[in-house]
């Protein structure tokens, strides 16, 4: 009995560093990425930080990545931000230039700032989805900040934001509804006296079933949509549709008092080949087609009725 007891304790032993590999396979991780060689120049700053080139970081983020993804390992890639690094050391009374406090602060952003999930993805694609996602992920914040400022309506005592992200919902759940089947790739401009605020919203939709998106990019879309209704703002929607053994199709909206009014096909045209920054007119696109926007109907959302 004492035998077969040394014998039990012995494979426990032996069997404890796999049970951790184990573990370790299944613990997700994140990593830090200072995407551009400027972030990249502040933290040289730090003696701690060891790495001198961006380029030969990048690759060294990349080799990381991989091997990661190699042992079966589950890794997210979040924006790093020297300055807001910088921030959140002094708030919390760390010192930046210790591999820990780095190492704390991406655990930070990581639950709540823009993250990619790595799924091989070569290093020259992962960084611009990266950056999309980081100015995705500001814009819905900016303006999430600003619905909840403006107050209560002063006639009906309603929620301003809250009315106005409602009324923004219901006009895009009428627009993929009204849309029909394809591939759809939905662009809203909504200025604001601080900035031009952009979303985009990438659904698809057969023929017998309800468009299919992504909940966050929803609700990213809808408030940015909803700015414009709260405003009363000049913002507007574009719509390109895309379909099996056909031309793409393109369709517009402008935004007014709180409704979705469709443009004609030549003001479609004229907002799609015209350069945003510089005004100049530029070449149509091959096999495009420029076509009017549809109704979308003046029906309330049932809150509202």
């Amino acid at each position: 009995m004492a035998h077969i007891k040394q014998t039990d304790k012995r494979s426990r032993t032996r069997s404890a560093p796999s049970m951790r590999r184990a573990l370790r396979r299944e613990a997700p991780s994140t990593v830090g990425l200072l995407v551009d060689s400027e972030d990249f120049a502040a933290m040289r700053h730090y003696r701690s930080f060891l790495f001198e080139d961006h380029t030969e970081y990048l690759r060294q983020v990349d080799g990381l990545l991989r091997a990661r993804a190699a042992q079966g390992m589950y890794t997210t890639v979040a924006l790093f931000d020297p300055d807001d690094y910088a921030e959140f050391c002094g708030e919390s009374g760390l010192d930046p230039d210790e591999r820990a406090s780095r190492s704390r602060f991406t655990a930070e952003i990581a639950a709540a700032g823009a993250t990619v999930a790595y799924t091989g993805q070569p290093i020259d694609t992962l960084v611009p989805l990266l950056v999309s996602r980081a100015v995705r992920r500001a814009t819905w914040e900016y303006a999430t900040v600003l619905l909840a400022g403006l107050g209560d309506c002063a006639d009906c005592g309603q929620d301003i934001g809250r009315a106005a992200f409602d009324r923004a919902s219901h006009l895009l759940t009428r627009l993929l509804d009204t849309a029909g089947p394809g591939t759809h790739h939905i662009v809203c401009s909504t200025p604001t006296e601080a900035e031009q605020l952009l979303a985009v919203l990438h659904t698809a939709r057969d023929a017998d079933g309800p468009a299919r998106l992504e909940s966050s990019e929803g609700a990213e879309f809808a408030t940015v949509l909803a700015v414009g209704v709260a405003l009363e703002s000049r913002g507007g929607i574009v719509l390109r549709t895309t379909t099996p053994d056909a031309p793409d199709r393109v369709h517009g909206w402008r935004l007014h008092r709180g409704s979705l009014l469709p443009l004609t096909a030549g003001e479609v045209f004229s907002a799609y080949c015209t350069d945003a920054d510089t005004g100049e007119p530029v070449s149509p696109e091959s096999g495009v087609e420029y076509c009017a926007g549809f109704e979308l109907g003046a029906d309330e959302p049932e809150a509202h009725r």
